[in-house]
Formats: structure tokens, C-alpha cells, sequence
């Protein structure tokens, strides 16, 4: 549990980053996942008996890596949520395969979950409102990548993956909903943003997402500003 990458913690909340292709919470697999990983962390760090409270606010899907925040409490777990709809903010960083004409844009659909796992683009009667917004930062025309800035409006399952393979220009590395290429997902949660469940102030986070192939196509360090 060492290895843990944490970027804050406090007796309220604990701010970590999330590796790619670990679980937000267990599921069936058995496989490892950041809720135990943080509990099992506070565990032997703070060396509590018998069990830590440790309360999942948001997840990521698990090919995505990024920043995620977990609650210490019940008071802080039941205030974050809260927040979820006003003042929480996350930003993605994501390249996409083609090349975006527009400088930003908002993306607005209707998504369906499947009973398989996927999400699919319906309509207003079957489907719930998922928006998004997006800025641009970079093109590469030589690969036909774009690099963009995703801010989530909404939190659907798939969302952002979805939304930008419905609009021409899926994920590069998404082997769900573009090509079976066996590679990495280019989709990374790089900002946080929140009102501390307690001490009221806002805390910023972010992190340069590294070692993948699409990351070295672009400049990130002109876009992600770290501490």
C-alpha cells in the first residue's frame, strides 16, 4: 500500500490518483481497487483497528487513470455528494482520433446503459441528458490526433467516450467503442476541483498523465499546471 500516490490527505478527506486499469470499487473479478487499496492504506498508516471507514464519492471506469478524491468520513462522504451537482468539478485530458475544426464546443445527447455494459446515444424518452464541454489544445496533423479538454457537466457511465465517438471522433485507444488495437485508453481525469466538506476553502489538483504513447504526440506540459 505504499505505493499509493497520494496528493492530500487530512482527517476529512483523502485525495489520491488512481492508476489505469484499477477498479473505483470491487466488483465481481476480485481484482484490485481503489477503495480497498485507500482503506488498507489508512489502515496501516494511522494503525486503526477493525474497519476504516473509507467513503467512494465518484469513479472513474477502469481503463481510465486520474485524480480521485474519497471522503473519511460519513459527514465529509454525505457533503461531497452533495457538491457533485454545483461546485465539483473534473477535467479530462483525451485524444481523440481525427482532427476537431471547432476551438471548443458543448456536446449534449441522450444516454442509454445496456445490459452488457455499454452505453449507447437514444433519444430524450429512453435515455438521460448527458452534456459535456470541450476546448482544444493542441492538433497533430501528421497523426490526425487531437488533444482536448473535457469538462464533465454530467456524470453518465461512458460518457465522454461515448459522446466523442457519436460525434466523429472517438477515443484513441478506446477498445470498447473504436478500434480492438490493445491499446491505452487516452483518457486521463487531470483536474479536481471541491469545496472542502469542512474547512469550506476550494482545493485544486491536477496531474500530467505519462508513460503512453498518445501522451508523448503533445506538449502537456503547456496545458497542465502541477504544484
Amino acid at each position: 500500500m505504499n505505493s499509493l500516490h497520494v496528493l492530500y490527505e487530512d482527517n476529512h478527506i483523502i485525495v489520491v490518483e488512481k492508476p489505469i486499469n484499477i477498479l473505483s470499487q470491487s466488483d465481481n473479478t476480485g481484482d484490485a481497487d481503489m477503495l480497498s487499496m485507500v482503506k488498507a492504506y489508512i489502515k496501516e498508516k494511522y494503525q486503526k483497528p477493525g474497519n476504516v471507514y473509507c467513503g467512494l464519492v465518484h469513479r472513474l471506469d477502469r481503463p481510465v487513470g486520474g485524480i480521485m478524491v474519497f471522503a473519511r468520513t460519513s459527514k465529509a462522504a454525505s457533503r461531497l455528494s452533495k457538491e457533485m451537482s454545483s461546485s465539483f468539478q473534473k477535467k479530462y485530458l483525451a485524444v481523440v482520433s481525427g482532427i476537431i475544426k471547432e476551438e471548443s464546443g458543448v456536446l449534449v445527447d441522450y444516454l442509454k446503459r445496456l445490459s452488457n455494459g455499454d452505453s449507447v446515444v437514444t433519444d430524450e424518452k429512453n435515455g438521460k441528458r448527458s452534456e459535456l464541454s470541450f476546448r482544444v489544445l493542441e492538433r497533430n496533423a501528421k497523426k490526425s490526433e487531437t488533444l482536448v479538454e473535457v469538462t464533465l457537466k454530467t456524470g453518465r457511465h461512458h460518457q465522454i467516450r461515448v459522446q466523442f465517438a457519436n460525434y466523429g471522433y472517438p477515443l484513441c485507444g478506446d477498445q470498447r467503442y473504436y478500434l480492438q488495437d490493445k491499446t491505452q485508453i487516452a483518457l486521463y481525469a487531470y483536474a479536481l476541483s471541491f469545496i472542502h466538506p469542512v474547512k469550506r476553502e476550494i482545493l485544486h489538483f491536477s496531474l500530467t498523465p505519462s508513460g503512453h504513447k498518445y501522451w508523448t504526440d503533445f506538449t502537456l506540459s503547456k496545458y497542465v499546471k502541477t504544484k
